[in-house]
C-alpha cells in the first residue's frame, strides 16, 4: 500500500485541503486504514469527479480506492455483475456492451467509480423510468467503523443510508449490479431547438417517456423573449432493424484527437474575467444557431451519446484559478415558476454559464440523502471567482428551499448547514444512524464538517 501526503480538491478545483492518502491493494489493507485512523477520521475517494469537497478530509486520511478495480464476474444470462468499488462506469460499459448489457444507470460522464455512483446515488438520463444508481444494486460490501466488512442488502436502513450517503456510513468496497439488456451498441437520437423556457418545458413534457433518455442544454445567457431557450436531446436504444446494413461493429473508443484531461487551450491562461462573459455568450449563440431546428433518427454509439463530454479536452482552466462551482438543484412539478425565476435571475446577472443541463426526474429514491425527487433538475457551472457568487447562490438556495426543492449534496461546495437541513427532511434520521453506528466519527469529510452531516 502506498502512502503520501497530498493537497486534494474536487473536480471543481475549489478549496484545496491536505490529507494523508492511502492507496490499498486489497480489502484487508483498506480495513487496516480504517482501524488505524487518526482523530480526523477517513473518507473514501474514487476518481475525484465530485465537484465539491465530498472526497476531501483536511488533516485526516483519504482512502483512494481507484486501485481496487476488479470486475469479478458477469452473468450474461441473468444480467448481473459483481465488481470492486474502484471500477469506473466507462470501463464497465466497455466490458459489458459487447456482451449485450449496460450498467443500470449512466450519468453524463463515465469517469465515475461504482463506489462513487453509490455514495452519490447518481441519477441518469432516464430517471423517470430507472431511478438512480443504487436502485439497481442487489448487494454491497461495506467496510464499517469497526473495521469489519458487511454485506448490506436493499430494504435495510443501513443500505438506505449508504445510498447517497456520501461515504459517511462506511467504505463501499464492492457491489453486485443488475444490468440492462441491449441488442445493439447504438442509440437512436432526436434533437430539437426550443425558443424559450416555456417551449423547452412543454417539449420535454409532451415527449413523455416514449424516448426514455432525455435532457436539454439551456442557454442561461439569453435574455428577453429568448430567456431559457435551449436544445432538447432524446434517445432510445436502437434495435437491429434500425442499424444501417453497411454498419460494421460499433467501436467503443473515444473520439480522435481528444485526450482526457488535456486543457482546451493548452499553453493559454484563463480568460480575464471581463472577457469570459462575452466569450460564453458567443459560444452559446453558436451552439444554439448551429443546432438543426429538428432532427430525428440519428444513430450514435452508446458511449458518444451518454459520455460525449469525456471525449472533449478539459475546460476547467477557462474558469480561472479559483475553479468552478457546479450548482445542481431540483424543484417539484407545479413549481415551474421557481425554475423560471432562477433562470431569469441567472440571465439577468449575465453569469458566464456555458454548461447548463435540464432534466426531468421521476419517483424519489429510497436513500435518506438521495438527491433526485419528482420534478425538474437544473445543473450549471459557474466560475468560483465571480464577484458576489456566494451571496447570489445563497439567494437561489432560499428560493429552491421555499419551493420544497433541494440542492445536490454530492456536487455542493458552498451551501450553508441550515439550508441543507431545510432541504433534506431525513437528515436527522441520517445523523442519528451515524451516531449509533459510528460514535467516534470514523468517517468524515470536509463536506460533512461544513454541513454538519
Amino acid at each position: 500500500m502506498s502512502v503520501d501526503t497530498v493537497s486534494l480538491t474536487g473536480w471543481g478545483r475549489t478549496a484545496p485541503t491536505t490529507a494523508v492518502r492511502f492507496r490499498p491493494r486489497g480489502n484487508e489493507e483498506a480495513a487496516a486504514v480504517v482501524r488505524g485512523r487518526g482523530p480526523r477520521g477517513v473518507i473514501a475517494r474514487g476518481l475525484g469527479r465530485s465537484p465539491g469537497d465530498a472526497a476531501q478530509n483536511a488533516g485526516g486520511s483519504v482512502l483512494d480506492l481507484s486501485g481496487l478495480a476488479r470486475i469479478g464476474g458477469v452473468d450474461a444470462t441473468a444480467g448481473v455483475v459483481r465488481c470492486d468499488a474502484g471500477v469506473s462506469l466507462e470501463r464497465l460499459l466497455r466490458v459489458l456492451l459487447p456482451l449485450g448489457w449496460l450498467p443500470p444507470v449512466l450519468p453524463g460522464t463515465g469517469r465515475v467509480t461504482v463506489g462513487g455512483a453509490i455514495a452519490s446515488d447518481l441519477p441518469g438520463l432516464d430517471h423517470r423510468r430507472a431511478g438512480s444508481f443504487t436502485r439497481h444494486v442487489s448487494a454491497l460490501e461495506l467496510l464499517t467503523a469497526d473495521g469489519e466488512v458487511r454485506t448490506v442488502l436493499p430494504g435495510t436502513t443501513l443500505f438506505d443510508a449508504t445510498a447517497g450517503g456520501l461515504g459517511l456510513t462506511g467504505v463501499v468496497l464492492g457491489a453486485t449490479l443488475r444490468l440492462r439488456r441491449v441488442t445493439t451498441g447504438l442509440m437512436a437520437v432526436s434533437t430539437e431547438r426550443a425558443g424559450d423556457l416555456d417551449d423547452l418545458l412543454a417539449r420535454l413534457t409532451a415527449g413523455g417517456d416514449r424516448l426514455p433518455y432525455a435532457s436539454a442544454w439551456v442557454d442561461l445567457m439569453a435574455r428577453g423573449r429568448a430567456t431559457g431557450r435551449g436544445v432538447l436531446t432524446r434517445g432510445e436504444h436502437a434495435t437491429p432493424d434500425m442499424r444501417p446494413a453497411h454498419a460494421g461493429r460499433t467501436r467503443l473508443s473515444r473520439r480522435p484527437g481528444a485526450a482526457p484531461g488535456r486543457s482546451l487551450l493548452p499553453g493559454l491562461p484563463p480568460l480575464p474575467g471581463g472577457l469570459l462573459g462575452p466569450a460564453a455568450a458567443l459560444c452559446n449563440e453558436v451552439r444554439y444557431r448551429g443546432t438543426p431546428r429538428a432532427r430525428t433518427g440519428e444513430l450514435r454509439p452508446v458511449p458518444a451519446f451518454f459520455h460525449a463530454s469525456d471525449a472533449l479536452p478539459d475546460v476547467r482552466p477557462l474558469y480561472g484559478r479559483g475553479g468552478l462551482v457546479r450548482y445542481r438543484f431540483t424543484v417539484g412539478y407545479g413549481q415551474e415558476e421557481t425554475l423560471h425565476r432562477v433562470v431569469r435571475r441567472i440571465a439577468a446577472r449575465r453569469s458566464p454559464a456555458v454548461r447548463a443541463v435540464l432534466q426531468r426526474f421521476g419517483a424519489a429514491d429510497p436513500g435518506l440523502l438521495s438527491f433526485a425527487a419528482p420534478g425538474w433538475s437544473l445543473e450549471l457551472d459557474l466560475p468560483a471567482a465571480l464577484p458576489g457568487l456566494a451571496l447570489f447562490l445563497d439567494g437561489v438556495d432560499e428560493e429552491v428551499a421555499a419551493a420544497g426543492g433541494r440542492v445536490c449534496l454530492a456536487k455542493d461546495s458552498r451551501m450553508r448547514p441550515e439550508t441543507a437541513a431545510a432541504m433534506y427532511p431525513r437528515l436527522a434520521e441520517f445523523r442519528e444512524l451515524r451516531a449509533r453506528l459510528d460514535p467516534t466519527g470514523a468517517f468524515r469529510s470536509d463536506l460533512s464538517r461544513r454541513l454538519g452531516l
